[in-house]
C-alpha cells in the first residue's frame, strides 16, 4: 500500500498485527476510526489501555479478573467441588455460553507441547494441585481441545491426582479430535459437558 500519511500507515500496521485482520480490513478500520464523530476511537483506546494496565489473573482459578478473585469464583450457587480444567480464557467463555456447567474453572494458560517447548512447569498446574489438596474437590472435568497435546496434558494431570480421591472425567467427544474447543457450537459443547465420562489412563 502507498500511504499519504505515516500516521495512517502506523495505525494500519498496528491494527493489521491483530489476529484475523488483513491489510484491507485494517485500512478500513483505521479510516473509520479517523472519521468517527462520536469519540469511538478514544473509547477504544481508553479500553485497551485499561485492559493492558489494570486486568489481573484470578489468584484462585487463573482466569482474567478485575480483582484478585474473579466474578465466576465469587458467584453464589456454583458448585465448589467440581472444577472444569481448560486451556484458555476463551474456553471458559465458550462453556459459559452453553449454560450447562455450574462448577468452578481452572485456566491452565496453555497445554503441554514438547515440540513447542511447553512443559508442565509452564502452565498453572501447581495452582491446580494446591486447589485440589487444600479444598473439597471431588471431580476434575477435563475440557481441553482434543488433540495429541491435549491428550498428553490430560494424561499428565490424571497421573498427578491418581492417588487422591478425585474423579477425573473428560467431556464427551461430540467435539471432533483435533478441533479447537472455542469453535465448537454451543449445543455440541453443552452436550459434551453434560455427557462427560471418566478418564481412563492407557499404559
Amino acid at each position: 500500500m502507498n500511504f499519504s500519511s505515516k500516521i495512517l500507515q502506523d495505525a494500519v500496521e498496528a491494527l493489521g498485527a491483530l489476529p484475523g485482520i488483513g491489510k484491507k480490513t485494517a485500512l478500513r478500520l483505521a479510516l473509520h476510526l479517523e472519521s468517527d464523530q462520536f469519540d469511538k476511537s478514544q473509547k477504544i483506546a481508553d479500553a485497551l489501555v485499561t485492559l493492558k494496565n489494570d486486568i489481573k489473573r484470578c489468584v484462585k482459578c487463573h482466569n482474567l479478573s478485575d480483582n484478585d478473585i474473579c466474578n465466576i469464583c465469587n458467584q453464589d450457587g456454583r458448585r465448589k467441588n467440581v472444577i472444569c480444567v481448560v486451556e484458555s480464557v476463551r474456553d471458559v467463555m465458550a462453556i459459559e455460553e452453553t449454560s450447562q456447567f455450574n462448577g468452578q474453572y481452572h485456566v491452565l494458560g496453555g497445554i503441554i507441547s514438547p515440540l513447542e517447548g511447553i512443559g508442565p512447569e509452564d502452565i498453572s498446574l501447581d495452582l491446580l494441585q494446591k486447589r485440589v489438596e487444600n479444598g473439597d474437590v471431588n471431580e476434575l472435568v477435563m475440557a481441553i481441545s482434543p488433540s495429541i497435546e491435549g491428550e498428553t496434558t490430560i494424561y499428565y494431570i490424571s497421573k498427578i491426582f491418581e492417588n487422591l480421591n478425585v474423579k477425573v472425567s473428560v467431556i464427551a467427544r461430540g467435539v471432533s479430535f483435533g478441533g479447537e474447543l472455542e469453535y465448537a457450537d454451543e449445543i455440541t459443547l453443552g452436550r459434551s459437558i453434560e455427557s462427560r465420562i471418566p478418564y481412563e489412563m492407557k499404559n
